[in-house]
């Protein structure tokens, strides 16, 4: 695992803004539907990093890595 370390608010503030997306934003990137989405999920083939109960982040790495899988 990466360990990342931010020198400032600022710079956590950017990161967050720049590499992590909601689950619109990695529909968007990725080209599916949002239950394709969420079957991919079920299937361990993307891991959110977070799942609230309206939403999921991910990384947007791990999104781009998945669109250059298919």
């Amino acid at each position: 695992m990466t360990k990342i370390v931010f020198d400032s608010i600022d710079d956590l503030k950017d990161f967050i803004a720049k590499e992590i997306l909601t689950t619109s934003e990695a529909i968007e990137i990725i080209g599916c539907s949002r239950q394709n989405l969420k079957q991919l999920v079920d299937r361990e083939t993307l891991v959110p990093i977070k799942t609230t109960s309206r939403d999921r982040l991910f990384l947007r790495e791990d999104i781009e890595s998945y669109k250059r899988k298919r």
